[in-house]
């Protein structure tokens, strides 16, 4: 599986604090094995947003991506539910 990340998604996992990049980069080790794992709560998305995915990091931190093809993910946003906006 190959995951790249957007310019914006980048500039906003430098705003997390530490120790929530830290639980980025676990839940993404997760994502990496099963991006479908019951942990990670993966779900469609709809509306402005149809087409992308999901995945929570905390109760309301969320990584938002979209399947470019079964091997290719590309990771858009990432923070709180902000990014839905």
């Amino acid at each position: 599986m190959k995951i790249s990340y957007a310019p914006k998604f980048v500039r906003q996992y430098k705003k997390l604090t530490w120790e929530m990049q830290e639980l980025v980069a676990k839940r993404e080790n997760i994502f990496r094995k099963d991006p479908f794992d019951p942990r990670l709560k993966t779900h469609k998305l709809s509306g402005a947003l149809d087409g992308f995915y999901a995945f929570s990091i905390t109760y309301s931190h969320r990584v938002i991506f979209k399947f470019i093809d079964p091997v290719n993910i590309h990771f858009h946003q990432v923070g709180d539910h902000d990014i839905y906006e």
